[in-house]
């Protein structure tokens, strides 16, 4: 490195250890219309690698206002709504041209599941009726349609969970009426695998324990969540190796008492042991689902439960919300704060039964001391309610669709009509009085192959004054959204190991990408470079 340079780097170590330097603590955020309506409601969410979002709602809705191209119709003598149905109930959104288009979808989507396999395709999985043992793979080619194995289950999945594993399978656990798990593809015999935790966390009558929280630990393991406890599950070998206390208090937390979780970002990661933690917020008190079925809409909780899951005694931490929430979203931002958005101020997951819609999100931040975490956004005008989605996109923005607490597409005398929209929300850091410090991805161009425990070096250009010490790598692994919940969610902060100027507003950062499999399986993330809590626009990146 040049002595100019050596120069200008010095200045800038020195004026970063001063106590004066801008960090991003407020952010409001903004709201956009994209679509006033794509002709159906996004009730699944997964983002892709050609920036294209994969949307559907279920074929058992009737009629949506989306045609199917070219005289297609699907033919199903067992629907109840339709038994000749010529429109679409799947959409792909193109992000960057805000344009979208109708995809064919067979049998029945309706509370299914899925995942992006290392190859970049959505496996998507289950469902209801002529669904629920279909897998459903759809590749991101701009001209693709979905395409559909019957029987490709070994049991039938009805609200279950998927996660990608280190070897690049799917686990999909649960369902309603499972409790087990299995594998996709089926390398091995198409068999189950019993998993008594969620028979044990099944209420009678109301179950509160669907759609199961599933996160991959950093030793191989599985954290498993369902209704108010978790256990961490060998899966290989069928063992449960760990099992955690009931959060206090012990309301539930899942289907249909819906609240939501994360694993929150994992940092440190040449550490020889990396802390994890799981976030868990909301849900519904127990008895909100009869009570609601009976048109009494009991409040929903306002805390979140926070646990480190390897600790030696893990214990959750509560800490209370600025308000109440059921059935909203949690989702990573670049910066490793978290999104709580979407939901109802009261009742629980079904037909009919959310009221007071919560249309402000709120931001998390993991960092912050206990009691200081929480910042309220500015509120959407659309109330996004039971089957209601989100995504994080890589410009930093989250889109946000659905809503349809109906059983058919009901758009007038209803509370909350059936909801066809498309929003954008503008997290704070994409303010305009942030571009000094947003820093420009330059190298490696989208879409690069990265390997495992290898030294990366990324180049941004930064405008403004640099805080060398508040510069970070992070990659993003999109998940798949609904009910709440997004599968396969993951954030890794890949240290700020050197930095070196190279020219006027030119830096290049070294970092080492993630060890093992264990740590991020392989596939493709979104790498975004954060500077004073503003990320980049970020770029993709294929790790294997």
């Amino acid at each position: 490195m040049s002595a100019p340079y050596t120069f200008l780097l010095s200045i800038i170590l020195l004026f970063t250890s001063q106590p004066c330097h801008l960090i991003l603590t407020s952010a409001d955020g903004r709201w956009q219309l994209l679509q006033k309506s794509i002709g159906i409601s996004a009730m699944h969410m997964q983002l892709l690698r050609n920036d294209r979002v994969v949307m559907f709602d279920r074929t058992d809705f009737g009629p949506s206002i989306l045609p199917l191209p070219k005289g297609k119709c699907r033919n199903d003598p067992t629907n109840t709504a339709l038994k000749v149905d010529c429109t679409a109930h799947s959409v792909e959104y193109d992000v960057l041209a805000n344009k979208f288009r109708a995809l064919t979808v067979q049998t029945n989507v309706w509370c299914s599941s899925g995942a992006v396999m290392p190859d970049g395709n959505l496996v998507q999985t289950g469902g209801f009726n002529d669904g629920d043992r279909r897998v459903r793979v759809f590749t991101p080619c701009g001209t693709c349609d979905w395409r559909e194995t019957p029987n490709g289950l070994a049991a039938t999945r009805w609200y279950a969970s998927n996660h990608i594993l280190p070897d690049g399978r799917q686990i999909v656990v649960g369902g309603r009426g499972q409790f087990n798990y299995e594998f996709v593809p089926k390398t091995e015999a198409a068999d189950t695998f019993k998993l008594h935790f969620l028979s044990k966390t099944n209420e009678k009558g109301v179950e509160n324990n669907l759609y199961p929280y599933v996160f991959l630990n950093v030793d191989g393991n599985l954290f498993i969540f369902a209704n108010n406890r978790a256990i961490l599950l060998d899966y290989v070998n069928n063992k449960v190796v760990k099992t955690y206390p009931k959060i206090p208090g012990g309301q539930p937390r899942s289907y249909p008492s819906t609240g939501s979780a994360v694993l929150l970002p994992l940092k440190n990661l040449a550490a020889q042991a990396i802390q994890a933690e799981v976030l868990v917020c909301g849900g519904a008190p127990k008895g909100s689902y009869v009570q609601a079925l009976r048109g009494n809409f009991v409040t929903a909780l306002d805390t979140c439960a926070r646990i480190s899951i390897n600790d030696p005694k893990p214990q959750w931490v509560l800490e209370t919300m600025p308000m109440a929430r059921v059935m909203g979203d949690m989702l990573l931002l670049p910066n490793g704060n978290v999104l709580l958005i979407n939901g109802a101020g009261s009742g629980a997951a079904g037909w009919e039964l959310g009221r007071d819609p919560v249309l402000n999100p709120v931001l998390y931040k993991p960092n912050s001391i206990i009691g200081s975490r929480f910042e309220t956004q500015n509120p959407t005008k659309i109330p996004r309610m039971y089957h209601s989605t989100a995504a994080l996109l890589r410009d930093g923005r989250v889109l946000v669709g659905g809503s349809n607490p109906h059983a058919f597409y009901n758009f007038t005398g209803v509370l909350f009509p059936t909801e066809l929209s498309l929003e954008a929300f503008s997290p704070g850091y994409l303010d305009a009085k942030f571009n000094n410090f947003r820093p420009t991805i330059v190298a490696p161009k989208s879409t690069s192959t990265i390997g495992y425990c290898k030294k990366l070096t990324v180049q941004v250009d930064i405008a403004g004054s640099l805080a060398i010490n508040f510069v970070s790598v992070t990659m993003v692994s999109p998940a798949f959204n609904t009910h709440s919940f997004s599968m396969n969610q993951r954030l890794l902060v890949l240290d700020n190991e050197e930095m070196t100027a190279l020219g006027k507003s030119r830096y290049s950062i070294e970092v080492t990408t993630p060890s093992s499999g264990n740590l991020a399986p392989a596939g493709y993330y979104l790498l975004f470079v954060v500077h004073r809590e503003v990320p980049s626009h970020g770029i993709w990146v294929k790790l294997q």
